[in-house]
């Protein structure tokens, strides 16, 4: 039995290993990248056109304080549904820049109303 796995055991250095074939990656094809290659440019899949990676980032992180249920809303709406989601002083600081009597539908509306770009559309 100890001569039957030593193959295994001792790895594919020694003569007449008999590794299973579905154990053996298959190597990438003709006009396909290595898998050890990385794309160039942006790493982080799912950018939108017209925004970069950390602005995703960014308004992501303003999304997490402000919940569905505050939307529509105004300045002070915003403002209380973010203080109760424990939201950090400089998005309180942001949310206290946005001008008093405007409804947001959106935090992608919130974002753009504090100067950032949104994802531009390709028609």
């Amino acid at each position: 039995m100890s001569q039957e796995v030593n193959g295994l055991v001792q790895g594919p250095g020694t003569g007449g290993s008999r590794v299973d074939e579905f154990r053996v990656p298959e190597p990438a094809g003709e006009d396909q990248p290595e898998a050890t290659t990385a794309p160039a440019g942006d790493l982080r899949s799912g950018t939108p056109q017209g925004m970069t990676s950390e602005d995703v980032e960014a308004r992501s992180r303003l999304g997490r304080f402000i919940t569905m249920t505050a939307l529509p809303g105004d300045r002070e709406a915003l403002l209380a549904n973010a203080r109760e989601n424990e939201a950090p002083d400089d998005v309180l600081a942001a949310l206290e820049r946005l001008p008093d009597g405007t409804r947001y539908q959106t935090v992608s509306e919130v974002w753009a109303a504090l100067g950032h770009k949104n994802e531009t559309t390709r028609w």
